[in-house]
């Protein structure tokens, strides 16, 4: 099975970016990182007055951006209750209504900048692997609904009509949520970015930073800029930058593989609704429709890694086993990315000088998370109020151990996947 992103294949064109030789000397707001979060933190900018650039050492979208499952969620996958438990109640409410309302955010932006990226709200369903899960997903619901969620708990027969598998013993339908294409997304945002006036340079890493009395200094290539305000949104992909103490986190990586189109019957059988969905296992899987009808299923797991055969050789048997139909359907593509984890699995902005901040730690639910730390974060900088910041930025973070988590992960996920989706 090849290596093949399917979102590039799929995407609008990407943007047309400048030239470093274009740059100004000195700008308001520096970004580093195009995906979700530098593009929504360069739109705000803009529409701030604020002159931005924002460096990308790849492509617009290279990273966890372009080869997200797709899904845009409302919250985090950590219940409500624990983030509380974690960061304090009033933290904690402020930052579950934020990402409450990020697909709102999200889709909002969607309609108003018309980003053709395969947009559909229609729900997502976290679907129960087995009782324990289904427990889960009623503490869930509790939960959210205590706090205003519109969440739907269904039973394993309005599931199984939902879904088009009897292999779940339930799920918690949130209507709130939906599914883009992520890469046609952020090339969207970053389309729009430029089309403001935001000044956007691929394959320009930036390879040293230096604070300043006035601000930053960015060195770019042979090139410096100077910035009043700097954003480091690379997450998981941070790489050869110097000048700042590095974020701390863990990376875990997570895969996923694609059919062929599938047949119209097929279609109008699994997944009527479109809903994006994933499931509760402790090693978690995803599965969605894409727009030209494809079946994506996803899990823990990097594909550049000794376990890739265990992880391809899975979604395979995994396919088969929630919908028997495809039993003889071939995975056509395979592609994987790098989740930004911490271990508390709260996002954080960390101060990393005067008028700087990273953003980092996603865990895995980069779309609406990105795209409202990007523009706040950036509200922030340029304008000093920070109220609408999701989480109080911190001056340091630290983990421990992450390498060997990073090892955990994976290992877990591999000997998982040589075990796991073999029949009743």
């Amino acid at each position: 099975m090849p290596m093949d992103n399917l979102w590039e294949k799929t995407a609008v064109s990407p943007p047309a970016t400048k030239i470093l030789a274009s740059a100004q000397s000195t700008y308001d707001l520096v970004v580093i990182g195009a995906g979700f979060s530098g593009c929504s933190a360069a739109i705000t900018a803009r529409d701030l007055g604020a002159s931005v650039a924002v460096f990308e050492a790849k492509t617009v979208g290279y990273g966890g951006s372009g080869r997200n499952v797709g899904l845009v969620n409302a919250g985090l996958w950590t219940p409500p209750d624990e983030i509380e438990a974690t960061i304090g109640k009033r933290e904690g409410t402020h930052l579950y209504e934020c990402l409450s309302a990020a697909p709102d955010q999200v889709f909002s932006l969607i309609d108003r900048l018309n980003i053709e990226c395969q947009a559909r709200r229609n729900g997502t369903l976290h679907c129960a692997h087995a009782t324990s899960g289904l427990s889960d997903l009623k503490n869930r619901m509790k939960q959210l609904r205590a706090r205003g969620a519109p969440v739907e708990l269904l039973d394993a027969h309005a599931t199984s009509h939902r879904v088009g598998s009897e292999r779940f013993k339930g799920a918690l339908f949130d209507p709130r949520a939906g599914t883009i294409q992520p890469l046609s997304y952020v090339r969207g945002l970053a389309k729009e970015a430029m089309k403001a006036g935001a000044d956007l340079f691929e394959n320009a890493p930036v390879h040293h930073v230096k604070k300043t009395s006035s601000g930053w200094m960015v060195s770019v290539g042979d090139q410096v800029v100077f910035a009043k305000a700097l954003l480091l949104a690379t997450n998981a992909y941070l790489h050869g930058l110097t000048g700042l103490p590095a974020p701390q986190f863990t990376k875990v990586g997570y895969f996923q593989a694609a059919t062929r189109p599938l047949e119209p019957t097929w279609q109008r059988s699994i997944l009527q609704n479109k809903e994006g969905c994933w499931d509760t296992a402790l090693v978690m899987s995803s599965f969605r429709m894409d727009g030209e009808g494809r079946l994506v299923i996803g899990g823990v797991g990097s594909l550049e890694s000794l376990g890739r055969g265990a992880h391809l050789a899975w979604a395979q048997r995994k396919l088969a086993l929630l919908f028997p139909q495809l039993a003889k359907e071939q995975l056509q593509e395979a592609w994987s990315g790098v989740i930004c984890m911490t271990g508390d699995h709260i996002p954080k902005i960390q101060e990393i000088g005067a008028k700087g901040y990273a953003l980092f730690g996603y865990s895995g639910r980069g779309i609406g998370p990105g795209t409202v730390f990007g523009a706040t974060a950036a509200k922030a900088l340029l304008t000093g109020d920070r109220q609408d910041l999701p989480v109080v930025p911190t001056k340091a973070h630290r983990e421990h151990l992450t390498g060997l988590k990073q090892v955990y992960y994976e290992a877990g996920a591999t000997l998982t996947h040589l075990t796991a989706a073999r029949g009743p």
